[in-house]
């Protein structure tokens, strides 16, 4: 069914308009304008007594079209006049009592059209929403001003500011939502209410003009207060928040109207911000993940995981074990002692009762999900597995010797993954005759909570089996990406410099808390060093090698791990690190491991000149990720990864970096190749290789060219560049 706006007025003198743009019914401009000249021609029409609003195919509407704000001339600016002529000229100022009849979702402009009716009737468990805000904007067809009137404005801005939906039953006792009716008869039913508005027996009632809700405006002012400081603290760096509580706190001293002013005034801005470009780029890049050439694109069927074998119950194995049973999959979680094994089962059933004590999880899925779980400690189940995960320690004979086993004893069939975080997938698999289903199944720790899933294929590596893994991946809501073999694979390869580099600072004499700060001011959760304390250092030493094998010219090897590791420190598992950590409270600088940390400068003895360099908190935030960008050239350039665009998605969910600035390409794109590049061959010369620049840099940069520039142009660099 084509994109349409329809009308049909029937016997009872009801005229029904409709939206259809399938699947979700998604809004934009020209659809504006036909709703308006619907309600134009309903409202001329003397058979036409009242008017009900709906969409087709079960669902009302999924909001604004999001492409629009990718180009924001045009359709987006001029959202400003049309958001006040259709919501308050044409809908709730119409001389026609107008209902929605909401089924599905109601989400964003969506909602926001139906707020502007004179009375809503909705579906069972309809999904209602103004999601605008993770996108960087505000909402923008009058829902600043609708909201805190029809539900109150602590409610609204919980809404708004967490974007965070509510279901038709709860709208219902809010009075958001006047009525429920089945789907069947939902239609019907808001026929009648319509025509009983007409006929006087129902209240008509104008959202704008509604002051119910508000209670005092002393009380309202005071939980806008409350949420501004809320904001400035939680989300210093996302513009759209204060500027949603500017345009409520608006609407409420002066007027629904002049809040609807300020609320297109302040939409119009926020489209053209970074902030928004950044999201919005991050909100397609991500939905484009799933697509991968010659796999998703070719016919392939994926075969279901229904049985799941999880070798290793530590923390990533437990922690995978519960992302699937909490996706219906049943697990077989092995481990080689009883001990290790009541271990590894108590923390997936701590996991569990941590996310049902935060109301994520209900108590009735909580234990469904753990019947699914089975504790076992051969291999006698196997047999039967679909697929197997291998989770232990990073050690490559013991990992080798379980693959080999693996073969032995589970079917021909059977998907054979580990989550090795860094080790080449060829030198796991090497013992074995089955390279085409060994796959790489990299989660993010803890595994249950992260969203990411690496996907590592070989050159051998079916396609089937990657379209399996990609088919579990999305029935556990992960975002994959799907790269090449490699040492550290696409994202722990990209982010090893952004590990490394704080070390070699710290030995030219920066304060490693210092580095540590100028990192979480960038918009980091957490500095290099407090993230090394929550993987532990051994863990930390191990990778390390496995780098320092692959990529010895550009490794910088730093002492100081050993030495923290020999004065009994291994971060927070143990309590004692380069923070202290004490449970219940946030980790503090611990001053006592300067004094290690001066012993391994001493060790090293690479201070210009024996005094520590001289650099500004923008410099060491530069000195950091600038290499990280470097890196992430070269794995665009060796095509490990096939967009730029799945390194910023990994980027972000794999590694916090701050979503509000796009991933890490797109970052770099607004900081420009020429100045990084520039900056990496400075340094390059005053403190040595690691910051070399990579070929792939260097030609971008003096072409001028965008570092996220297609794999086309990157082929048409290469062949120029041997001409």
């Amino acid at each position: 069914m084509a994109m349409a706006v329809t009308m049909e007025v029937g016997n009872d003198g009801v005229a029904v308009i409709s939206i259809s743009n399938p699947p979700l019914n998604i809004i934009n401009a020209a659809m504006l304008a036909a709703l308006k000249e619907k309600f134009g021609e309903a409202t001329r029409r003397r058979d036409v007594k009242a008017i009900v609003l709906t969409g087709k195919g079960g669902r009302f509407s999924g909001g604004f079209d999001i492409n629009a704000f990718q180009n924001p001339s045009g359709d987006t600016s001029d959202r400003a006049i049309e958001s006040i002529d259709l919501v308050l000229n044409t809908i709730e100022d119409c001389k026609k009592p107008v209902v929605a009849a909401i089924e599905g979702l109601a989400l964003g402009g969506g909602l926001e059209l139906a707020m502007g009716c004179h009375a809503r009737i909705a579906a069972p468990k309809t999904q209602l929403g103004l999601p605008e805000l993770t996108l960087g904007v505000i909402p923008g067809l009058g829902g600043t001003q609708s909201l805190p009137r029809l539900v109150g404005v602590s409610k609204a801005i919980e809404m708004m500011l967490f974007s965070k939906p509510i279901m038709s039953e709860e709208g219902k006792l809010l009075g958001l939502i006047d009525e429920i009716a089945t789907s069947e008869e939902l239609v019907r039913v808001s026929r009648l209410h319509a025509l009983e508005i007409s006929d006087g027996r129902k209240p008509w009632v104008r959202s704008l003009n509604r002051t119910d809700k508000i209670r005092s405006l002393s009380e309202a002012q005071e939980l806008l207060r409350t949420a501004r400081e809320q904001a400035k603290s939680t989300t210093p760096n996302m513009p759209q928040h204060l500027a949603c509580l500017d345009a409520v706190e608006e609407g409420l001293l002066h007027g629904g109207y002049k809040g609807l002013l300020k609320e297109a005034a302040v939409s119009k801005e926020l489209v053209q911000s970074n902030t928004t470009k950044a999201l919005t780029h991050l909100f397609f890049a991500q939905r484009a993940t799933a697509k991968v050439p010659n796999i998703t694109d070719v016919g392939l069927k994926p075969n279901y995981v229904k049985k799941v074998g999880i070798i290793g119950g530590g923390i990533m194995g437990s922690g995978i074990a519960t992302s699937l049973i909490l996706s219906n999959i049943t697990v077989f979680l092995k481990e080689i002692n009883s001990e290790y094994l009541l271990k590894g089962m108590k923390t997936v059933e701590a996991n569990i009762q941590s996310l049902v004590a935060r109301g994520k999880v209900t108590l009735d899925k909580a234990r469904k999900a753990l019947s699914m779980l089975e504790g076992v400690s051969d291999y006698s189940e196997f047999k039967e597995m679909d697929m197997v995960i291998e989770a232990v320690i990073e050690d490559i004979p013991l990992k080798q010797e379980i693959f080999s086993e693996l073969e032995k004893v589970c079917s021909s069939c059977c998907i054979l993954a580990t989550n090795t975080s860094s080790i080449d997938l060829n030198v796991i698999g090497e013992k074995t005759k089955s390279q085409n289903r060994i796959i790489g199944a990299h989660f993010f720790s803890p595994a249950h909570i992260m969203p990411l899933l690496e996907i590592i294929r070989t050159e051998k590596t079916s396609p089937q089996v990657i379209l399996d893994l990609l088919t579990v991946g999305k029935i556990m809501k992960k975002v994959p990406i799907v790269v090449l073999n490699c040492t550290g694979f696409a994202v722990n390869r990209t982010f090893f410099p952004y590990m490394q580099i704080p070390h070699l600072l710290v030995h030219l004499g920066v304060d490693l808390f210092r580095i540590d700060r100028a990192i979480r001011n960038f918009g980091f959760p957490l500095g290099p060093f407090q993230l090394q304390d929550l993987g532990g250092f051994r863990l930390g030493k191990a990778s390390g090698k496995e780098y320092e094998n692959a990529f010895p010219d550009r490794t910088f090897r730093s002492p100081l791990t050993e030495l923290l590791l020999k004065n009994g420190r291994n971060g927070k598992s143990n309590g004692k690190g380069f923070y202290v950590h004490e449970k219940g409270s946030k980790p503090k600088p611990d001053p006592s491991v300067l004094p290690i940390v001066d012993e391994s400068r001493k060790f090293m003895n690479i201070m210009p000149g024996g005094k520590p360099i001289s650099v500004t908190d923008e410099e060491i935030t530069e000195m950091v990720l600038f290499p990280t960008i470097n890196e992430a050239c070269r794995v665009l350039d060796e095509g490990v990864i096939a967009r730029a665009s799945d390194l910023d998605v990994a980027s972000v969910l794999g590694m916090s970096f701050p979503s509000y600035r796009g991933g890490i390409m797109f970052w770099a794109d607004t900081v420009g190749s020429k100045h990084i590049y520039l900056s990496l061959k400075k340094w390059s010369e005053m403190y040595g290789r690691y910051f070399k620049p990579s070929r792939y840099l260097e030609e971008r940069a003096m072409k001028g060219m965008p570092l996220s520039v297609a794999a086309e142009a990157n082929s048409s660099l290469k062949s120029n560049s041997k001409l």
